[in-house]
């Protein structure tokens, strides 16, 4: 694993619950990897695989029950204000202040992750502009469309201009233009130099996006590279088809494979 530019560096990642009902859940059990400047990184993996919690741990939300994790050098455990400041963190799921207008979401966002005062009205004027916002910048989030909050949303993300940008699982419940239109931002960031992790199980996304892959199964990494590196390994040219034979493998079940395509309509871990 090459770390000397790595932005984000994940060693040995561990995140354990305990569940009354199962007992202890292993979200992420040993998950390693590191992310470059200029790259998006995909985490792929069925719902419930250990993205999410992996992710969580990224941005400090969780404490890991053991490894190591940072962000621009900062731990996220030592040095969890540093750590956010440096990321910009997207989900689909993540609500916005309904009583705010568009551009006093992106004032406060810019504010608390301590970006310069002097230069917050000129990087939120630029925001509006490049967002297409202006008409609606005035307006109270509850009163936008679905589309219009979610260019508000990724504005926000992205209101401090950090390094580091984490985009959990983005398209779910968008249709297809905004699907698009989120896709075409994400690869416009990513020649910016930005570090980009996008968590996924739409295979499509994935391909189209991601420089390399890493495929996460029961909170394990199963396998790490670029698409056409693990098309050689597998011999499989779908990114579906690499997707199932890891799974398969990793169950040690000649039936696994017909279990995948549920899988992926399950549930993420906590």
């Amino acid at each position: 694993m090459n770390t000397e530019r790595a932005t984000v560096s994940v060693r040995d990642l561990k995140k354990f619950f305990f569940d009354e009902s199962r007992g202890e859940v292993r979200a992420v059990d040993g998950v390693t990897f590191a992310c470059q400047p200029g790259e998006v990184f995909g985490l792929l993996g069925a719902n419930g695989a250990g993205k999410t919690t992996t992710l969580r741990v990224l941005s400090t939300v969780l404490k890991p029950t053991d490894g190591e994790a940072s962000i621009m050098g900062h731990d996220v455990v030592a040095e969890p204000e540093a750590a956010r400041e440096s990321i910009g963190f997207y989900s689909a799921s993540t609500a916005l202040y309904p009583r705010l207008t568009a551009r006093e979401t992106l004032i406060f966002f810019a504010r608390i992750n301590h970006y310069p005062e002097a230069r917050i009205e000129e990087r939120v004027e630029a925001l509006v502009d490049r967002f297409g916002i202006e008409e609606y910048g005035n307006a109270r989030v509850e009163k936008l469309s679905s589309g219009m909050k979610q260019k508000v949303s990724i504005a926000r993300t992205i209101a401090h201009d950090p390094p580091v940008l984490i985009f959990d699982e983005p398209t779910v419940g968008l249709d297809v233009l905004n699907a698009l239109e989120m896709v075409k931002m994400i690869r416009e960031l990513r020649s910016e130099g930005k570090t980009i992790i996008f968590s996924s199980h739409i295979m499509s996304e994935v391909e189209k996006l991601c420089d390399r892959i890493a495929i996460i199964h029961r909170g394990n990494l199963l396998a790490l590279g670029t698409l056409e590196s693990m098309r050689e390994e597998t011999g499989h040219h779908y990114l579906e088809d690499i997707f199932v034979d890891h799974v398969t493998r990793a169950e040690g079940l000649e039936g696994a494979a017909m279990g995948v395509a549920g899988e992926l309509e399950g549930e993420e871990a906590p």
